[in-house]
């Protein structure tokens, strides 16, 4: 299985003390110790996924199970939109891979610092994140990565004015967080709150785009 290059330096580190045991206390000691770089290098696992190319499908960002499905708070809402949102929340065992829920162009990718407060309360939405626009046959989905009281860091690799298709890898984020989706309120919600999700495969919502294909 692929492990995505942001894992080096935290494996790096976790791997100093099976160093350090293997040449005072040999390598039984040493083997047990490994397993902690084992299980940090897994956080960053990278498997393969395949997205349908359906356009009027809104597809998983993130593994994990969500948290809320409905219209958006006001105060969660991009630039104080009307949106439906879907919330996922990704434990420390989920692939924190992220993908983009649909093909198009990226128009913005917004940072904005914020708090540190556990990634499964409703008020994280507080929390530093980041923010990426797709322009998706001129229907506007956002995705949001959200961090976490863990994951402090969130990693975009995307850019206003790429091209993407639905399923693509766009970043990550570190130990533990939440991803958030924005729709249109035409479009139909595939998913209920405490059900499990996988990026690129689970269908987030139905889009109603008419004329625009």
């Amino acid at each position: 299985m692929h492990i995505d290059r942001a894992a080096i330096p935290f494996v790096l580190i976790a791997a100093i003390p099976a160093a350090a045991i293997w040449l005072t206390s040999g390598a039984l000691a040493a083997a047990v110790a490994a397993l902690l770089p084992i299980g940090v290098a897994l956080f960053f696992r990278d498997p393969d996924r395949s997205a349908s190319q359906d356009p009027a499908l809104v597809v998983s960002p993130a593994d994990g199970t969500v948290m809320y499905a409905g219209t958006a708070p006001a105060d969660d809402a991009p630039d104080g939109g009307t949106w439906l949102q879907v919330t996922i929340f990704l434990s420390v065992l989920d692939v924190h891979i992220n993908r983009t829920p649909v093909s198009g162009r990226v128009t913005r990718v917004d940072y904005q610092p914020g708090a540190f407060l556990p990634a499964y309360k409703p008020e994280s939405s507080r929390n530093e994140r980041s923010e990426i626009w797709f322009d998706h046959f001129g229907v506007t989905i956002v995705a949001r990565q959200v961090v976490g009281i863990l994951a402090r860091r969130v990693v975009c690799r995307l850019q206003p004015g790429q091209d993407v298709a639905a399923g693509a890898r766009l970043g990550l984020m570190k130990f533990g967080s939440r991803m958030d989706v924005f729709v249109p309120t035409t479009a139909t919600l595939a998913v209920r709150v405490g059900e499990k999700v996988r990026a690129a495969e689970t269908v987030l919502a139905h889009l109603s785009l008419g004329k625009h294909v």
